[in-house]
């Protein structure tokens, strides 16, 4: 019954909710305030339709107001479903001059055939960039995912089905370095410092690299059933110690300590199906929440020290539908994002 209560308590939270034409997966929250308004932030998200024709939608959320908007032009289209978008890590109010932050907030990147930037103006999105790094055909495996390096944002690490994680450099244009980092499909890449990230893959391993010894990684936690593949990995960026990945067809979220290898600091078990999306809270080292296929996403706080019983959620919100994805934005720390069918839900944490 415990359970009953807490998903009747969060369905009265605030909850704003935008339909799309289109099934959605990928979306991304601007660290900067849109130029109309402090209080509106600018969300970008991404059809899911299986043919070459997608579309990406700029909506303008009004956290006072509680309006979830599209700006019609500013919708673009792309080229295949994009696997992931991501505005600029850098906030608007950086160290940098007002305007070259305000001028890099508005850069967003997607992924999919190709590593691709786009400029947000006024009225118009423009293409600035394609990143491909196939030397012998115009084509190159698909991306699965990227993570844009917030200590440094010339960095964008990509990681691809054909085993590869690519580190670009976006203001040279160049390939940093390119690193076989495992023995099947990439699926996801989360950067920790600066010069260190990690991938999780269909060959079931979580590897640790860092830039300055590209020759070695580090195995940090392989699936219990050989080669069952993580699908994603999140890094706590309050606390890099803790990262959290997720195994195909699983309702376990497996939290790691890298110091202590091999071996989970807790499981997560309390989904009642496959999860697809975990994310850290940006404000809080010990919160995470994750979402899946039970239509539920649930918000943990992780104790000190994990009980002989596991743990349970500390609330639960019920989508009714299959999650897709799950966003936490540093902006909108107290809104965490949802997309499941055709509809995006910002909850109220």
């Amino acid at each position: 019954m415990e359970n009953s209560t807490q998903e009747s308590n969060l369905r009265s939270e605030i909850c704003v909710t935008y339909d799309s034409p289109y099934p959605i997966y990928a979306m991304a929250v601007s660290n900067a305030a849109a130029a109309v308004s402090p209080h509106t932030r600018r969300i970008a998200v991404g059809s899911f339709i299986e043919e070459f024709n997608n579309r990406v939608d700029i909506l303008s959320f009004d956290h006072d107001a509680l309006s979830l908007k599209p700006t019609p032009s500013l919708s673009f289209d792309h080229p295949y479903p994009p696997t992931k978008l991501m505005f600029h890590p850098t906030p608007a109010a950086s160290t940098a001059s007002a305007s070259t932050a305000t001028s890099a907030a508005n850069i967003l990147a997607s992924s999919g055939d190709y590593l691709r930037l786009w400029e947000l103006r006024d009225s118009s999105i423009e293409p600035i960039s394609v990143f491909n790094n196939s030397k012998t055909s115009e084509f190159c495996a698909p991306l699965t995912s990227f993570d844009w390096n917030e200590v440094e944002p010339r960095r964008i690490g990509t990681s691809s089905i054909d085993t590869t994680c690519t580190i670009w450099d976006i203001e040279k244009g160049v390939v940093e370095t390119q690193l076989i980092a495992h023995d099947k499909e990439v699926y996801d890449i989360a950067w920790g410092e600066a010069g260190v990230f990690a991938s999780v893959s269909a060959d079931g391993s979580v590897r640790i690299f860092d830039l300055r010894d590209k020759e070695h990684s580090t195995i940090i936690y392989e699936s219990p059933q050989p080669d069952t593949p993580l699908l994603r990995l999140a890094w706590n960026k309050q606390d890099l110690r803790y990262m959290a990945t997720i195994l195909m067809d699983s309702n376990k979220i497996v939290i790691l300590d890298i110091r202590s290898p091999t071996m989970p600091v807790a499981e997560l078990e309390r989904h009642q199906a496959s999860v697809n999306a975990i994310a850290w809270a940006p404000q809080s080292a010990r919160h995470i929440c994750s979402a899946g296929d039970d239509g539920q996403a649930l918000l943990w706080e992780l104790p000190t020290v994990a009980g002989p019983n596991g743990i349970d959620p500390i609330s639960m919100y019920a989508a009714g539908a299959e999650i897709n994805q799950l966003q936490w934005s540093e902006a909108q720390s107290d809104w965490i994002s949802v997309a499941f069918a055709n509809k995006l839900q910002l909850l109220k944490v």
